[in-house]
């Protein structure tokens, strides 16, 4: 494709997936795109039919030598989108999308000699949905392994060096929107790398389940052709050697539990990013942080002072358009009508959609994160503006030692009124305390009030 003819594809894209972001999700495609659907499933008919093949009760099915074996897997391996496209061919005329496969395997075999006996045997006692779900977890699996949690493993290094290096930077913490107790800035981010460490372990623990038993799920099919096959063993051998978990009890369908469950943790990751992206933009509201500029750049048409957080507002929207698709992926994959209806087809199409905008949206976050700059002055001016935070410290010291009313005396003292480090310090000196604790509360100051807030920062 020339560039003049890449250039009109982006312009005309429906998707902004594939025009405006496209770039940023090019590790999908392969995985997520018709190409890769189609790509899975000839290698799930290929694996079943050497599987197949090496049972010693299916006698009409010798099984493969390594000659064999070779051709057969080179077909998957080297699986081509000129392969896909072929497939696509014959499609128009199945009007079936698995038969299309089943139909490119054997066209591709039939010439061969050695291999052309066993072709009736290409998608044997299947339904389409056998292969359409040990292909979806296939796809599911890749993708999680070579792209979503290596893409969630990055943003969690980029904030935890960030918490590191902020681990003692103090931040005037803001609770209910008001002042309060203070925090430090690598506090703040380290919470978020525990979240999101979290949350990817429940991400790697989702088992992708699978199941190749037939029309309604219970190897009818299998049975009257082969009794004496142990069928449910055979099959259970078959999932597993794929890398995914055996799904003994189904209707035609795999229920689909489990994409629902890898749905809702990753949309728990990309609640947690619209949660941080939210209060960077605070924070950059409030001066903490800066942007760093790039020459050229614009932020508003009119405004020539601006530098808009962008890449955190990106991030925010294109987190909330995957996370309705995974929310509407959990509500409805795990129904089917009786033993089987097609709305999840259609719907499982989008998961590309969902884990792209997902990928655009973690690429905009870390792309704003590397712009950020610290702006201690404004940290330091805030904190020293906020002497009433240290009414906590000094009503709980003052508990300690059993002095009458301690919470009243501070919300008399400070609720409402202008608190600065004279008539802090003056009520101090009021208390009837041990010398050692007036001494304490006498030198505290609101950057120095974050408790154990660096220790926890570089711990994380």
């Amino acid at each position: 494709m020339s560039e003049t003819q890449k250039t009109e594809a982006a312009l005309l894209a429906l998707s902004p997936l594939d025009g405006r972001y496209a770039t940023k999700v090019d590790a999908l495609r392969p995985i997520f795109s018709e190409y890769g659907l189609i790509r899975a499933r000839v290698r799930v008919e290929i694996e079943w039919l050497i599987a197949l093949g090496d049972e010693p009760g299916i006698a009409e099915l010798p099984a493969f030598d390594d000659a064999q074996r070779a051709r057969l897997k080179a077909l998957a391996e080297n699986f081509s989108v000129a392969d896909a496209a072929r497939v696509k061919q014959i499609e128009r005329t199945t009007n079936h999308d698995v038969k299309a496969v089943e139909y490119f395997i054997k066209e591709q075999l039939r010439d061969d000699a050695a291999l052309a006996p066993s072709l009736e045997f290409v998608h044997f006692a299947c339904t389409s949905e056998d292969i359409n779900n040990l292909s979806y977890a296939l796809m599911l699996s890749e993708a999680r392994q070579t792209v979503l949690l290596p893409a969630l493993d990055t943003l969690i290094g980029t904030l935890r060096s960030m918490a590191h290096d902020h681990a003692a930077l103090p931040l005037l913490s803001r609770t209910h929107g008001q002042t309060a107790s203070p925090s430090t800035v690598g506090k703040e981010l380290a919470n978020v790398v525990a979240r999101l460490q979290r949350q990817g372990e429940l991400l790697w623990d989702v088992a992708l389940t699978g199941k190749i038993n037939g029309a309604v799920g219970n190897y009818n099919a299998h049975v009257v052709s082969y009794p004496d096959v142990d069928w449910p063993a055979f099959s259970q051998r078959f999932v597993e050697s794929l890398g995914i978990v055996f799904n003994p009890y189904t209707t035609q369908i795999e229920p689909h539990d489990c994409v629902a469950e890898i749905s809702d943790v990753h949309k728990r990751i990309n609640t947690i990013g619209i949660d941080l992206c939210r209060d960077i933009w605070g924070y950059i509201s409030l001066g903490y942080f800066k942007q760093a500029l790039k020459e050229g750049e614009v932020g508003s048409s009119t405004m020539p002072h601006k530098v808009n957080p962008i890449d955190f507002e990106n991030a925010e929207g294109n987190f909330g358009i995957a996370n309705a698709l995974f929310e509407h992926f959990s509500a409805k994959l795990p129904i089917s009508r009786w033993q089987r209806d097609l709305t999840d087809s259609t719907v499982l199409r989008a998961l590309g959609t969902a884990f792209g905008h997902s990928q655009v949206a973690l690429d905009s976050l870390a792309k704003g994160l590397g712009k950020l700059e610290v702006n201690p002055q404004r940290l330091d001016a805030d904190l020293d503006a906020a002497w009433e935070v240290l009414a906590e410290a000094v009503q709980t010291v003052m508990r300690r030692h059993g002095l009458p009313n301690p919470y009243e005396q501070l919300k008399a003292l400070t609720r409402g009124q202008g608190i600065t480090a004279e008539s802090m310090r003056g009520f101090v000196d009021g208390l009837d305390l041990p010398a050692a604790d007036k001494a304490r509360l006498r030198e505290l100051v609101p950057g120095s009030y974050t408790g154990l807030a660096e220790r926890l920062a570089r711990a994380v």
